[in-house]
């Protein structure tokens, strides 16, 4: 994987912003590669889980749940959508940011320097509102190398990931003042590098590759949101993460193909109304996601007020289609891929 060729799909369009984070001569900008065939594994590890950081730092290969809830603030103190990945030890990739997960990614132990990548699936609160805390956090450490954050392109009513980014830290941004952090003799300085990806079509693509790992995307439904649905690669191992979607464009067993885990929402009970199915999977839809795309184990997170206590429902409807392991997330769950 060292010498692989790094190349911009002609679905992804790349927009470099230096919000507030620049100085940094030598560092390494986003990695980008063409659409990939799908992966197909026939053995899957044995999967652990482990509360806290411990786990995840151990281990090989591992992901973390930030975050486990929605939008609401509920009342068993639950952060919004967030993922991170650990690879030997360090937190490499974090996935969606939302409410609660810049709390949460300093609990678990992880270090902003140590992020190869941040991966948004789409622009809703729950899913994005912490990352001005973790940039605002970063001046704090080392980092010194850019930092590309992957996200959907816009529409009419969703700015483009790099439009968002504008917003937050441009020279008219809401945090316009991070514009100050540019001495070199003073802070941590570095690149964010936003890259939109489009969401038309049904092509799984490699977005980012380096020596550790391959971050892929495809674009899913989630209503009228452009929105993406990720996976990232470890050797022979991976973890896909379905964010919010309603399985229409039945993208999403594309991706998670043969994957390790899937990491799927759990918004809606079984009894959902169609014009909230429109936004988000039913369980028993998840099941027939899960039922073709065969993963080791099914996580079940971005638990709300509405899906809280129906557990038992909620796995009886995917039991009709999926017969493999379910579990149910909360904050701080480490899920151990590989030792």
């Amino acid at each position: 994987m060292n010498n692989m060729q790094r190349r911009t799909p002609n679905w992804l369009t790349g927009l470099s912003f230096s919000a507030a984070l620049l100085l940094s001569a030598n560092s390494q900008s986003a990695s980008a590669a063409s659409s990939a065939p799908e992966l197909v594994k026939e053995d899957v590890v044995k999967l652990s889980f482990g509360a806290g950081a411990n786990s995840c730092k151990a281990a090989q290969f591992a992901v973390q749940v930030l975050g486990s809830g929605g939008p609401e603030i509920t009342y068993n103190d639950r952060a919004s959508s967030g993922y991170l990945v650990w690879i030997d030890g360090a937190a490499r990739v974090l996935v969606d940011a939302g409410s609660g997960v810049a709390a949460n990614f300093g609990r678990s132990g992880a270090r902003v320097e140590d992020l190869d990548a941040i991966a948004l699936s789409h622009l809703h609160v729950d899913h994005s509102a912490d990352l001005p805390a973790l940039v605002k956090a970063s001046f704090f450490g080392d980092r010194r190398e850019n930092l590309p954050l992957f996200g959907p392109a816009g529409n009419a009513i969703m700015p483009a990931t790099s439009g968002y980014a504008r917003s937050l830290f441009g020279t008219e941004g809401a945090f316009r003042y991070l514009g100050n952090f540019t001495d070199p003799d003073r802070y941590s300085a570095y690149n964010l590098i936003p890259k939109d990806l489009k969401v038309t079509g049904r092509k799984v693509a490699l977005v980012f590759s380096n020596e550790r790992l391959e971050l892929r995307a495809v674009p899913v439904t989630h209503g009228p949101l452009p929105a993406l649905a990720w996976r990232v690669t470890v050797g022979d191992h991976s973890v896909s993460f379905s964010g919010d979607m309603s399985g229409n464009r039945k993208t999403l067993q594309k991706l998670a193909k043969a994957t390790d885990v899937l990491i799927a929402h759990n918004a809606i009970p079984q009894t959902a109304k169609d014009s909230v199915a429109k936004l988000h999977m039913r369980p028993d839809t998840i099941g027939e996601i899960a039922a073709k795309a065969k993963p080791g184990r099914l996580v079940l997170s971005h638990r709300m007020r509405r899906t809280l206590g129906q557990e038992v429902q909620t796995e009886a409807a995917i039991r009709t289609h999926f017969a493999g392991p379910v579990s149910f997330a909360n904050d701080m769950d480490c899920i151990v891929i590989a030792r």
